[in-house]
This record gives C-alpha cells, sequence and structure tokens, in this order.
C-alpha cells in the first residue's frame, strides 16, 4: 500500500481487536448494526452484486448477504478482514487498498450494481487519496450504478473537501442525507450520507 491510513496514523495499538470486540458485544445485546444495510438493500434489485468498501468485520456485508445479495467486502486491515471471514461466512473478504483496488486481480471480474462505503470509511482513508478512492471503487461499479457513503463531517475530511473529491473522482451527486435513515441533510449536520452516481454507458 502506497500510505498508511488513517486507521493506522490515527488510532491506538490494539485498536483494530477493540473494534472487533466491541461490534461482537453489540451484536450479542442486540443492537441495531443493519441501518445502512436497509438502505443499500432498498436500492438495488434482489440478488444484486454489491461492493463493501471499508467493510470492517463485516456488519454490514452479512446484513446484505443475508438478504439474498452477493457481497464482496475490502478492508485495508487484516485484523478487521479476519473477523468478518469468522463471524460472517458467505460474502467473500478480501485485504485491500481502496485507493489501489484492483478486483478483478483477485478474480472478481464481474462489475457491481453498487458500493458503500460505511462506518466513517472516508475520514479513515490516507489523506489525499479520497478521490483515487472513489474512483478505484467506482470502476467496479456499473455504468449507472451508486456508491453510497458516510461519515462525521467533524472530522478530518471536511464536506467541501469530499465534494471535490466526488468530482476529481468523476462521479454526479444525486441525494445528501443526515442520517442513514434518510433525515433531511441540513448545514448544521454533523454526518453526512451521500449517493453518487456513476457515469451512464455511452
Amino acid at each position: 500500500m502506497a500510505e498508511p491510513t488513517r486507521w493506522v496514523t490515527d488510532t491506538k495499538p490494539g485498536h483494530s481487536e477493540w473494534y472487533v470486540e466491541r461490534f461482537r458485544r453489540m451484536a450479542a445485546e442486540g443492537a441495531d448494526l443493519g441501518g445502512e444495510a436497509r438502505l443499500v438493500d432498498a436500492m438495488l434489485p434482489p440478488g444484486s452484486r454489491v461492493l463493501d468498501a471499508g467493510c470492517g468485520p463485516g456488519r454490514v456485508g452479512a446484513v446484505l448477504h443475508e438478504r439474498g445479495h452477493v457481497v464482496v467486502g475490502v478492508d485495508a486491515d487484516p485484523v478487521l478482514i479476519e473477523a468478518a471471514e469468522a463471524d460472517h461466512p458467505g460474502p467473500r473478504w478480501l485485504v485491500g487498498d481502496l485507493a489501489e483496488l484492483d478486483l478483478a486481480a483477485a478474480g472478481e471480474t464481474e462489475p457491481f450494481d453498487g458500493a458503500l462505503l460505511a462506518g466513517n470509511v472516508m475520514v479513515f482513508l490516507a489523506p489525499g487519496t479520497e478521490a483515487a478512492a472513489l474512483s478505484r471503487v467506482a470502476a467496479h461499479v456499473r455504468p449507472d450504478g451508486f456508491v453510497v457513503t458516510g461519515f462525521h463531517t467533524d472530522r478530518e475530511l471536511t464536506l467541501e473537501a469530499f465534494d471535490r473529491a466526488v468530482e476529481e473522482a468523476g462521479l454526479r451527486r444525486e441525494h445528501r442525507f443526515a442520517t442513514w435513515d434518510l433525515r433531511a441533510w441540513h448545514d448544521e449536520a454533523d454526518f453526512a450520507v451521500t449517493v453518487l452516481r456513476t457515469p451512464a454507458a455511452g
């Protein structure tokens, strides 16, 4: 990988293991961990191919798999991928840097109908790679497919910088909401869910 991600540089040793155990505990306690997946599922025909980009330990991709979609999850952190494989068999989980994503090299040559970057993925990318990551993810999505992102806007990545990265990646912003359950966007919101559209064919 060209540069370490903020997930590596901005967190303490043992953070990945803590993160895995946190979500395992929340799942055991019956917490609702599928909100992002419900939105993405509503945007897709049954049995679609979905790219879970920055999948972490697999909580979102697992729900999409349970709903009948074909899911491939990618994350730069091998600890998180190991947890996804252990806890959520079914999807394909791969270690990879989103800014250099090439799933054809891993045998995934069929385009995806949609992709998501949930769980603050955008703010944990290596600084300056946001446009490259969006571009590489979008390159794996069919024409006129979607890429949906969600992240806190009070982190290192500003919404203005994100929108510039979207434009640089050749994507079109279609919708923006303040939450994954589609509360209306407003300028004081501290979270942004953005639906992006890939260029149509031709």
